[in-house]
């Protein structure tokens, strides 16, 4: 379908939403500025957890900049993805699709403040989130090699707010919170509830959604909860794709076998999404509460790879560029097999391939269209958190609790082979599994103090925490990893794409934590407030490290605040990181798809290349801003500035020499002669990211409702101070420009009576795209860069309340269907756009959903 000729539901969605728009009917804004929208909520304070242990504040009051989203802000999207929907919200938290990128599409990355996942910590009612088992091989160069947690599992439904700190804070919370902390709180209603479906589809006709949600609240004891939480989802994939250049030239030789287009970039297939979540307390004592929360998710997820050209691909068909068929000899007493020109028309190929001698193999016989192979893999989530808080005799508030949380991602390929078994090669694999699995301990006290010195109590707080990690490779079947004996005449090894994990490089990968901090907050009079915060952790594989954090808040009058806040922090390397092996395939100037191996960075032949132990990164966080609240206006303004040094990424791809290959056979390492490079986790720049903050957030009686004004703008800079001579300057454009520089967004929302709805405009700045991570930055020596320009979008809804029980709403994501940029390089590899914008590039989508409460 043409992106002209639009469904006759989305134009008449679209006629809708605008028609209310003019006769002033909008929306209950996406919270973009993050304080009430609604009339109902209007006198409601946001109240916060996140940035202090002592007691929440509300989010003017924080010392910190802190957003505040309601959960039912969420379910007042077109997407249902947590990762987007956090984006939609928070303009410094950024996400693409992640088209062909491994596992990256399976478990999107996502950046805040411009920093990569792992920098973010992710919490749970207050507890450390487990992180998830994939590792971002290819992530855009910022978030290449990092393992974030998986936010995706959590149900909107599920949630009462989310809290965004947009503040370093591991000197409060541990390793990973550089740019940020993330807390979703989930609801602890004891009755009600609610039941939502959803359904929704692009305006090219694909990408169809089929959600169902649902949330009851049950009393669990005389003096407690049960909230139950469960979604499930699928959607179909996008294309938005052309076909590639050499697709072309063979089509146009007389090769009508090959599909158009070859190769799809857009979103993945989302088979099934089931996500569950469980939230329950209780007074169980006089001052004590019992708690539990708990979670399962799977996911089946299902995209694209790169197209193997049916002439050229390197192993499979040709070594050498497609001049010569690539042809096995099965038996040699049978004689030589005859060489064949590849450059010949189709006709002619056929007919000399068919004439080869019985014994002589080429998979242009076999697979004569090529083949593109279909990666996925299934996302198991799990995690379990409980504990016991109260008040002691004494005066002191106290939360001891332990958790576990686990995740697994089985991988799977379709539509490929495993060139060295020939014939005989399977055409789908399952090249194995990863397995994170984490368990933690927490004790925590908190108490307010009297002080002769001070005119209010001093909050005294503290605690300790054991932390115990474990990383799984599980080896595929032996068909995806299989020498076959075609392997010394030049075929590759494995199932093609994505290799299989061999038993050697299978095994479980463990170490340990424990941490003691403590934290004071102490008011010197009403206008003036200073927190201080001391952490100190020590990892079994790298030391310790201590690190501090001080807040100051000053009221100068009744509507002017500021506040600053200076801090250290680090990330501790992830065990994954120290200990995985992997083998992905990627575009390479000058060469075409290659196979590159990802060892640990004290694996030999990464130590012949420079690898060393992981040490972690260190940052130093600076931070300072206003607060202003005149009447219903509020607004923050925030400066940040974080310096990370030691940043831990993949280095480049480094070239294997013969002599390399023959010291990788010497030690055992029998596929070798397979790749062309390879990559090790190191140590090795140091960034200085700084930006600016702007919320800003206006409510008024208006047009017979109540009228919300929102603004959101983040201006995001991020220097590369040094690095070492793996990192290209490819990829220091990429983490420098990988990611616009601004991104903003205005709302206007507006209820009237019965009705409700919202207009938002969102803007994404230009940005940098080292296309396929060809590596090089200049056209001229082979590389493939984009620039990117800015882009406005429009996002809109219409909710009509029909009684207390009943909502439908209807919408529009992108409703002028404004695409990115196309770029020149488009038939490389058939992506029409830039695939790591922001933006999106699936265009516009229009949504219906209909609401039940109880």
């Amino acid at each position: 379908m043409s992106k002209n000729n639009y469904n006759p539901i989305a134009l008449a969605i679209k006629t809708a939403l605008c028609g209310s728009l003019l006769l002033g009917t909008g929306a209950l804004a996406q919270d973009a500025a993050q304080t009430p929208a609604a009339s109902d909520d209007k006198d409601v304070e946001k109240i916060v957890v996140v940035g202090s242990r002592g007691a929440p504040r509300s989010v003017g009051d924080s010392a910190v900049p802190v957003d505040v989203i309601g959960g039912e802000e969420f379910a007042k999207n077109g997407t249902s993805d947590m990762v987007s929907l956090m984006s939609a919200n928070v303009p410094s938290f950024n996400v693409n699709a992640q088209p062909i990128n491994d596992a990256s599409t399976l478990i999107r990355p996502a950046n805040l403040r411009g920093l990569p996942p792992d920098s973010t910590l992710v919490l749970v009612n207050g507890k450390r989130r487990h992180r998830a088992a994939v590792i971002t091989f290819l992530g855009s160069g910022i978030s290449d090699g990092s393992q974030g947690p998986d936010i995706s599992v959590i149900p909107s439904i599920a949630l009462k707010q989310i809290e965004v700190l947009r503040d370093g804070a591991a000197a409060q919370y541990g390793s990973d919170a550089i740019a940020g902390v993330i807390n979703f709180r989930l609801k602890d209603a004891s009755e009600g509830g609610s039941l939502e479906v959803k359904t929704g589809q692009h305006y090219e006709g694909d990408g169809d959604l089929r959600q169902i949600s649902g949330n009851i609240g049950l009393p669990f004891t005389d003096n407690g909860f049960a909230n139950l939480s469960a979604e499930y989802k699928q959607s179909d994939p996008t294309s938005r794709s052309v076909q590639r250049w050499d697709a072309t030239d063979s089509i146009a030789s007389g090769n009508n076998l090959i599909a158009d287009p070859a190769q799809v970039w857009g979103s993945p297939e989302f088979k099934r999404d089931a996500k569950v979540f469980l939230n329950m307390g209780a007074e169980v004592a006089k001052n004590r509460e019992f708690y539990l929360f708990t979670n399962w998710a799977e996911r089946d997820v299902e995209g694209g790879f790169y197209f193997r050209h049916p002439t050229t691909r390197g192993g499979v068909y040709s070594n050498d560029g497609g001049e010569t068929l690539l042809i096995g000899n099965l038996d040699e007493s049978m004689g030589s097999c005859p060489t064949v020109d590849a450059t010949q028309n189709f006709a002619d190929l056929t007919a000399d391939v068919n004439a080869l001698p019985d014994h002589c193999f080429t998979f242009f016989s076999m697979l004569p269209g090529g083949f593109t192979p279909k990666f996925g893999g299934v996302v198991t989530d799990t995690a379990i958190a409980s504990g016991v808080k109260g008040e002691l005799d004494s005066g002191w508030f106290f939360d001891a609790s332990m958790s576990v949380g686990r995740s697994e991602v089985e991988f799977y390929i379709k539509n490929t082979i495993n060139p060295s078994l020939g014939a005989d090669t399977p055409r789908s694999f399952s090249p194995g599994k990863y397995v994170q699995l984490e368990k933690a301990a927490n004790l925590d006290f908190n108490k307010p103090i009297e002080v002769d010195a001070l005119p209010y109590p001093l909050n005294v707080a503290g605690g300790v925490e054991y932390r115990d990690e474990t990383f799984e490779i599980y080896a595929g079947d032996p068909a995806s990893f299989e020498v076959g004996s075609l392997a010394s005449q030049g075929f590759g090894i494995g199932s093609n794409g994505f290799p299989g994990f061999k038993p050697e490089d299978a095994g479980s990968f463990n170490r340990y934590s424990y941490a003691a901090y403590t934290e004071l907050g102490a008011e010197f009079s009403d206008a003036f407030r200073m927190d201080f915060a001391l952490r100190y952790e020590d990892f079994e594989d790298f030391g310790n490290t201590t690190n501090g954090k001080v807040t100051a808040r000053y009221q100068l009058t009744d509507e002017l605040a500021l506040r600053a806040a200076a801090s250290t922090g680090f990330r501790a390397p992830t065990i994954g990181q120290s200990s995985v092996r992997n083998v992905t395939t990627s575009f390479a100037a000058g060469l075409g798809l290659v196979d590159t191996a990802t060892l640990p960075p004290t694996h030999p032949i990464s130590v012949q290349k420079g690898g060393k132990p992981l040490t972690p990164e260190e940052s130093k966080n600076f931070s300072i801003g206003t607060v202003l609240e005149v009447d219903d206006w509020y607004v923050t303004l925030d400066y940040f500035h974080i310096k990370v040094e030691d940043r831990i990424s993949q280095t480049s791809s480094l070239d294997l020499t013969p002599e390399d290959i023959e010291a990788l056979l010497a030690l055992g390492v029998k596929d070798a002669s397979s790749f062309t490079g390879v990559k090790y986790f190191t140590n090795d720049f140091d960034t200085t990211t700084q930006g600016v903050d702007l919320v800003s957030n206006y409510s008024m009686d208006l047009w017979g409702g109540r009228t919300t004004f929102s603004l959101a703008y983040n201006w995001t800079d991020t220097t590369v101070d040094s690095h070492s001579e793996y990192i290209s300057d490819a990829k220091v454009e990429q983490l420098e420009r990988g990611l616009p520089r601004v991104r903003g967004s205005f709302t206007l929302a507006q209820n009237y009576g019965d009705w409700e709805g919202f207009i938002r405009f969102n803007h994404f700045g230009a940005f940098y795209e080292d296309h396929l991570d060809s590596g090089v930055l200049l056209e001229s020596e082979g590389g493939l860069p984009i620039e990117v320009g800015s882009e406005i979008t429009t996002d809109m809804e219409l909710t009509y309340h029909v009684n207390d029980s009943y909502d439908i709403a209807v919408g529009a994501q992108n409703i002028f269907d404004v695409y990115p940029d196309e770029h020149k390089w488009d038939g490389v590899a058939g992506s029409k756009y830039p695939t790591t914008a922001v933006m999106g590039i699936n265009g516009g989508f229009y949504y219906a959903r209909f609401t039940y409460k109880f």
